[in-house]
């Protein structure tokens, strides 16, 4: 217990401190390179015999050993990369890669620079390398870091994977070193060498793998989920449960105590061999030249390593084309774990499925159907629609065709089966060779009320998210008022791996909303259709009607006039008085400096731009904004304030942090301090509109425009003690943009201030200018529901999907623009009904639901009560 605390914090401080760990690596490895003078050598020599520099003979014998030896490395190296194969990944097979070289090649060739010694003839040691390595651990260790879902998570999960595997390797390493170092007493020169220098290979692999490979791993992660705002760039959370299963596959102690004997035994051999080697005695053998003899046939020789060459090139050519052309290769993911070939091959899998299932009531497929056929089901004595809570095969698929049901009714028994024993189940889960898809979904749901699989983690656990939602609805169903409440909510045919850890927990389904276009809006000179999700009849048509209004007249103009997100923590002082005294050095160009330096360290784009602080008696609220890139921006700012407070409380320890948000920021509220100092980005657009399209598309007059806008939108408002609220419905169309293009429907608070403005311009005062003015429109276009395919495609309908390549923000911007124009052209359209006396009309013919009118005069004649 005590050896694996300590591999677990250790660990837990390699990841936490990833920069610190390599940086450090680095710093080692340049001072070995910058030291080889301490050593009086110049070359590499084993343990027994002084090497001379010339080209030494070697014995037929001596090569064949060689041969043999180079030959078994390369059939292990095959057998390594195929059981890599099987994991499925090609991007760990990558890491592991990179990983075996960095270490075995780059450090061990550092080390022996150190010694100041030669590399002659390691060139033909380098395919042994492999042999020394098990890239087994080292996927392990990334694949379950790479299962997080934050960069707290990754730390965790590194910790615990060095705790787990740290011990075994630690054992593995010394076993290893102390074998290979039997091959430096075998008298034959060339392996000699090789073995000695294994040896430093190994030792250079243990390093490497306890400190550098980690840390890269936790600092990798880290980057990639602060580009994408904190949200994990591979969705690889069925990895979950990869250390688990090493935990429950612990070395044999026995087998560890082996080991350990083993290495004493090798341990005292080496001693003894090294002390006989040093005496006189021994000293007088000679040196490798005088043992191999020097009346060896020089051509007898070069024909050996001749044929020695040709060997090993046949054997590795051979193996690399079984290995690239030969081998099963399944079409899925390299990100995915591949299921075994037995279990899609063999007959026998069908005939003896072990997934089984009570019957129970459920929920019925409803949409979506034929997009993903979902497992094999046991039909029985009642509608197909009850069917689908059945049994299934790894390998089975829904028929296609209705008379395949038919001939599945005779070949497998409609019979009910009780559930397995929980331990039974759980080996199940576990089992590589059986996994989920051999569990009844009964069985499922009977692990999760066991706390066995967390509820939150169904998707992750199970073999696809998609029976994960399934059996969660399966839950829920039978706890709702109306057990046929989820019916008309689908489900199916929705890639959850987009979801899983970035949108949404406990999902049980989707809500199609639908998606209008209004436009062509031309803007600035470019023309845009603006994709707005709503369930409000007359508001696309509305929002058309104005965008047409402003491009007949030649189109609108917007400018972006400031762009800063912020976050507002509060802290604490222990007298109000030392509050004041951090706030005015808070306010100062030191205390400033001090600040931003701390902040900007945290992003390639977050970058301090202003500080706001209040006070109130000991609480110290202070607003942080900066810019984002094309990001929203909140993580981002949220983790640059907690870096800076931390630099505040190295300035005045006294300094409590009560919470990153203090409700000064101010985020999806009502706040005036958006209103006046702006949020997000602070946006402007106008358009003139010349008096015949007032008349003949609008249907009113701009006199008639200009009243009503001050009198409504201004006066008003005023009346309301309105905060922002300037505007007749710029909620409306940045609520419906925001759903479509994967913003966070609750930024639309803030996100709606807005001022509407109208003026009676031109020569006789019968043309129309208006404009909105919007100063915190909070929107990104990376993070967050940005990255699901349908909000994707409405982004990219804008031109404005990811990230600007050429100008960070520049995407962000211009949706922004986008949307003050959208709402410019909404408040033109309402307004000009309003006007015209003709908004309830047009709203009795595009907003009332005639089915739900139906659906309630029905119902009434049927119950009058």
């Amino acid at each position: 217990m005590m050896l694996t605390r300590l591999f677990r914090l250790h660990g837990l401080f390699v990841a936490s401190h990833p920069l610190e760990v390599i940086v450090g690596t680095i710093a080692v490895t340049i001072c070995l390179m910058s030291m080889n003078a301490i050593a009086s050598g110049d070359q590499i020599c084993d343990w027994k015999y002084q090497c001379p520099k010339a080209q030494e003979k070697i014995l037929s014998s001596d090569i064949l050993i060689l041969t043999l030896t180079r030959c078994t490395a390369i059939i292990y190296i095959y057998v390594q990369f195929k059981n890599l194969r099987q994991l499925g990944s090609k991007y760990m097979l990558g890491i592991a890669g990179l990983f075996t070289v960095f270490s075995s090649l780059v450090f061990s060739i550092v080390v022996i620079h150190f010694l100041g010694k030669e590399l002659t003839g390691l060139n033909e040691a380098l395919p042994f390398f492999l042999l020394l390595i098990d890239l087994s651990k080292a996927c392990t260790l990334a694949k379950f870091a790479l299962s997080s879902n934050s960069q707290e998570e990754v730390r965790e999960n590194i910790a615990q994977g060095m705790a787990i595997l740290g011990p075994t390797f630690t054992l593995d390493a010394v076993v290893e070193c102390l074998v290979i170092g039997v091959g430096t007493m075998s008298g034959v020169r060339q392996l000699e060498l090789v073995c000695c220098f294994g040896c430093i290979s190994v030792l250079a692999n243990y390093f490497v793998f306890m400190t550098f490979f980690p840390a890269c791993v936790s600092l990798v992660l880290e980057l990639s989920r602060e580009s994408r705002e904190g949200r994990p760039i591979w969705q690889l959370s069925h990895f979950a449960h990869v250390l688990k299963e090493e935990e429950d596959n612990k070395p044999n102690p026995v087998t560890q105590r082996v080991k350990i004997i083993m290495s004493l035994v090798l341990a005292l051999v080496h001693a003894h061999t090294r002390l006989l080697a040093e005496s006189p005695s021994n000293n007088s053998s000679g040196s490798a030249v005088d043992l191999h003899g020097p009346n060896i046939d020089t051509h007898t020789t070069m024909t050996s390593l001749d044929m020695e060459q040709v060997i090993t090139l046949a054997l590795a050519l051979l193996l690399a084309v079984k290995y690239v052309f030969f081998e099963q290769v399944e079409n899925e993911s390299s990100l995915s774990i591949k299921i075994p070939q037995t279990f899609l091959t063999n007959k026998r899998a069908e005939e003896e499925c072990c997934r089984r299932d009570i019957a129970l009531p459920r929920i019925p497929h409803t949409t979506n159907t034929d997009l993903n056929p979902a497992p094999l089901f046991i039909p029985d004595s009642r509608d197909k629609e009850t069917r689908q809570q059945a049994v299934s095969c790894p390998s089975a698929q829904r028929p296609a065709a209705e008379e395949e049901w038919e001939e599945r009714e005779t070949q497998i028994p409609a019979t009910s089966v009780q559930p397995r024993p929980l331990n039974e189940c759980m080996r199940i889960l576990r089992d590589p060779q059986q996994g989920p898809r051999c569990l009844s979904d009964t069985e499922v749901i009977a692990l999760v009320e066991n706390k066995s699989i967390l509820g939150y983690r169904l998707e992750s656990e199970l073999e696809t998210p998609e029976r994960g939602v399934a059996i969660r609805r399966e839950m829920l169903v039978c706890k709702l008022p109306r057990p046929s409440a989820l019916e008309h909510l689908p489900y199916t045919g929705y890639d959850y791996s987009k979801v899983m850890g970035t949108n949404c927990e406990n999902v049980i389904g989707y809500v199609p909303v639908p998606v209008g276009v209004a436009g062509p809006l031309l803007l600035d000179g470019k023309e845009f259709y603006v994709p707005m999700a709503t369930t409000e009849g007359c508001l696309v048509a509305s929002t058309n009607r104005g965008c047409r209004a402003i491009t007949l007249s030649g189109g609108a103009s917007a400018r972006v006039l400031a762009d800063g997100m912020t976050r507002g923590p509060v802290v604490q002082l222990p007298s109000a008085c030392k509050a004041a005294e951090v706030k005015s050095w808070l306010e100062s160009s030191d205390g400033f400096s001090s600040l931003k330096h701390a902040f900007d360290n945290t992003s390639r784009f977050a970058r301090l731009d202003r500080l706001q602080v209040c006070l109130a008696g000991r609480n110290l609220y202070i607003r942080f904004q900066s810019q984002t890139g094309d990001a929203m921006g909140m993580n981002m700012l949220s983790k640059g304030s907690e870096h800076a407070l931390r630099r505040l409380q190295e300035q005045f320890p006294e300094v409590r942090v009560l919470a990153v948000s203090g409700n000064y920021c101010t985020d999806k509220k009502p706040a005036a301090i958006n209103w006046i100092h702006g949020r997000g980005k602070s946006t402007v657009c106008e358009a003139t509109i010349p008096a015949r399209v007032v008349r003949e598309v609008l249907k009113t007059s701009t006199a008639a425009l200009v009243e009503l806008n001050i009198s409504k939108n201004l006066v008003g408002s005023a009346m309301a003690g309105s905060v922002g609220g300037f505007n007749a419905q710029a909620a409306n169309i940045v609520a419906a943009i925001y759903i479509a293009c994967g913003q966070d429907p609750g930024q639309t608070v803030g996100s709606s201030n807005c001022i509407t403005l109208m003026e009676a311009v031109g020569p006789q005062g019968e043309d129309l200018c208006i404009s909105c003015t919007m100063p915190s429109i909070e929107l990104g276009t990376v993070g967050g529901g940005t990255n699901l395919p349908p909000q994707q495609a409405c982004l990219q309908m804008l031109g404005v999907q990811g990230a600007s390549a050429d100008h960070p923000g520049e995407n962000s911007r211009t949706l922004a623009q986008v949307v003050c124009a959208a709402v410019t052209a909404g408040e033109l359209s309402l307004m000009a009904a309003l006007a015209a006396g003709h908004l309830v009309k047009s709203h009795m013919t595009m907003n009332r639901s005639t089915v739900n009118l139906q659906e309630i005069s029905t119902s009434t004649l049927k119950d009058p009560s």
